[in-house]
This record gives C-alpha cells, structure tokens and sequence, in this order.
C-alpha cells in the first residue's frame, strides 16, 4: 500500500486540510492519505495548542467514514519535539510492506535542508509537493525525489480559525460542522 503522509499540528483541522488529504487519496497514485498529528513541531515551539489528544480527536470526527483518510497518533509516544525522519523510521519500522510518501507544501520545500536527517528523508523518501499561497512554484528548486502536484491552491490557516473563535465570529464551512460543534461546545479560544 502507498500512503501519503500528511503532518500537521492541526490546531484544529479545517476544510484546507480535509480537501488537500482527500484530493492526495484520490487524485494521485496513493492508496490513502493518513494525518500524523504531531504534539510537538520543532518550528512550532511556545505556540499554545489544544492538548493533543484532544487534536487527535477533532481529526477523528472531521475524517469520520471516509476510508482514504486515517488520523495517527504515533507521535504522541515519542521523544518532543517530534522529527519527521523519526516518525518516517517509526511508521516504516511498524508497517514495513507499506511505501510512504511525505506531503508538503511548497512553503516547505525550501527549508527542507535545514530539517534533522534531510538528505536521508530525500534519498529514502518520495516527497509529493503541494502549492501554497504567497509561493511561486517556478520559483521553488526542486530535489531529487520530489514531485509537484496540481492540487487546489488553498489559503485557509488553523490561525484564521482560531482568531475568528476568539473575536465570536462564525467558523462555518471553515470546519467541518462535527469540528465546529465540538470546538463551541468546549470554548476552545474564548478569551
């Protein structure tokens, strides 16, 4: 089985994500799109976030009975931050007859250099590129390795989504209605 991996804090999930999963499962060669929600990025130190098992959860109800898309929490058991090559070994270590593929924004791309082990992650690895706002693609080296994949430009962020909880503006249709119901039912954000 090929499966694309899509990691993210997911703080929380929103439609941009949900879309972008769905689209890598059914318009590519993947057999399904899973959603590692990491506890702790390495880029995203001090950032304030919902407990993780609670991320997990919201991925949980937003990915309900859609059989491409699974969420993990293989993260949640190892050493903080979390690094990608590690998770990769992990996964590979645990399901050694599946081919996994790393999802990234184009953003992404050019910092790529500086992750933990990059070159492994390049050499070992296939990486399917995704366009992001603000990022000329033509722009973008390219590695070995990498494939850019026409998917739908979206610019929808967790802290749009958080910023409009906190200010009492609606969230809909920037979520999934499960997502949004449980986030309003909890208070997440309310100041």
């Amino acid at each position: 089985m090929k499966v694309g991996l899509l990691f993210g804090s997911f703080n929380p999930i929103h439609t941009g994500h949900l879309i972008l999963a769905n689209f890598m499962a059914t318009h590519t060669d993947l057999d399904a799109v899973w959603l590692v929600v990491s506890p702790q990025s390495p880029f995203k130190i001090g950032q304030e976030m919902l407990p993780e098992e609670e991320r997990l959860a919201l991925v949980q109800l937003a990915i309900s009975g859609n059989n491409r898309l699974e969420a993990l929490d293989i993260e949640f058991r190892m050493p903080k931050p979390s690094y990608t090559i590690d998770t990769l070994d992990a996964l590979r270590r645990r399901y050694p007859e599946h081919q996994f593929v790393l999802l990234m924004g184009e953003d992404n791309l050019p910092g790529l250099t500086r992750w933990k082990e990059a070159g492994r992650i390049l050499a070992d690895y296939a990486v399917y590129v995704y366009p992001r706002p603000g990022v000329d693609i033509t722009t973008v080296e390219t590695r070995a390795n990498t494939w850019v994949v026409d998917a739908p430009l979206l610019d929808i962020s967790a802290t749009f989504i958080r910023e409009c909880v906190q200010k009492g503006k609606s969230i809909r249709y920037l979520v999934p209605d499960a997502v949004e119901a449980r986030i309003l039912s909890q208070g997440y954000w309310r100041t």
